[in-house]
């Protein structure tokens, strides 16, 4: 393969995925609505086609034009964007569609994708914009790609949990990497060791890219930071790439109820671990960014932006609070 359109390609995993196929000399296209900033915009090596691809028409006319090898879609939130991309570009040699671990609708350690059963999706929640139901959406989505495989699309699915790294704009990482880089003391709620299972996002790109040209049609890849961490562990590896060290603090619900805050309230922070099996995809040969490596990129990226994740947690005062109650204890 040579050519690649990338469906999206502006925002953060298909941003990493274009610098991907340009390092492994791809000819890209981008197709969105040109409403976000594009990093590319003078790089000659990347043309941009301007498009909503919720437009049949004008997905059908990118098809067209670009004729690509692999399409990316990195912007499917709903089964009928699957439906349709998959239609329009079935001629191509591989289509790959960034679903997410929120697909799975069972509870078990790991998730793998030929055992953990999906779930399930009404007519309702098939066109629904709530996060309560973009599971649901995303399972379906996958759906339409099995469907498609069988129908003769080489078309396949790239599972990611949270996905973290340059350029994140969810900014979750983000507000752990502020805490940790101006308090001495940091409030960890539970007792540290809740593991929700995280991806680097160049990672994610690798493997999008590994599936397209080695994936097997109909087939589901999970990704997935290949060792794992607890939430604990996770703010020792951001105080080490800050060159730093911190007191943690573990807060129960009882302790953070003086701050008003409530477990869940913290980002990244799951009650019931999130694990992925990545067996399969590794078996392509893809491999994971060593973890050190991939948050100290992570942290340097955060350095040198603006974000601080403060929309996505407790505000200090709460947990000053928290702080308090637990030095009478």
């Amino acid at each position: 393969m040579d050519s690649a359109l990338v469906i999206g390609g502006t925002r953060f995993i298909g941003r990493h995925l274009v610098d991907d196929l340009l390092d492994h000399e791809y000819d890209v296209t981008i197709f969105n609505r040109g409403t976000h900033d594009d990093p590319f915009a003078d790089d000659d090596r990347v043309d941009h086609v301007e498009g909503d691809r919720t437009n049949d028409t004008a997905l059908e006319a990118a098809a067209t034009t670009v004729d690509p090898d692999a399409v990316f879609d990195c912007v499917a939130y709903h089964p009928k964007d699957v439906r349709a991309a998959t239609r329009i570009f079935g001629e191509c040699e591989s289509y790959v569609s960034v679903s997410s671990g929120a697909a799975y609708g069972r509870e078990e350690i790991p998730k793998r994708e030929t055992e953990t059963p999906l779930e399930p999706c009404t007519a309702e929640q098939a066109t629904d914009d709530s996060a309560e139901t973009y599971g649901n959406r995303k399972a379906e989505c996958d759906r339409a790609v099995f469907a498609a495989a069988e129908d003769g699309v080489r078309a396949m699915a790239v599972r990611p949990p949270i996905v973290y790294g340059p350029h994140d704009y969810t900014e979750r990482l983000d507000w752990w990497i502020d805490r940790v880089n101006r308090f001495d003391r940091v409030v960890v709620p539970g007792d540290g060791t809740n593991v929700w299972h995280r991806v680097y996002v160049d990672d994610v790109a690798s493997a999008l890219r590994i599936v397209a040209e080695q994936g097997v049609a109909g087939e589901a890849y999970n990704v997935g930071d290949r060792r794992l961490v607890t939430l604990e562990e996770m703010v020792e590896l951001i105080a080490e790439s800050l060159a730093t060290t911190v007191d943690v603090v573990h807060a129960g619900p009882r302790e953070l109820a003086a701050g008003e805050i409530e477990l869940d309230d913290y980002p990244l922070y799951r009650e019931y671990p999130h694990v992925l099996s990545t067996a399969k995809l590794a078996a392509l040969g893809w491999e994971s960014t060593p973890l050190e490596e991939a948050m100290e990129r992570a942290v340097d990226d955060h350095l040198e932006s603006d974000r601080d994740g403060d929309e996505n947690g407790p505000d200090r005062e709460a947990e000053e609070r928290v702080l308090g109650i637990l030095e009478t204890l």
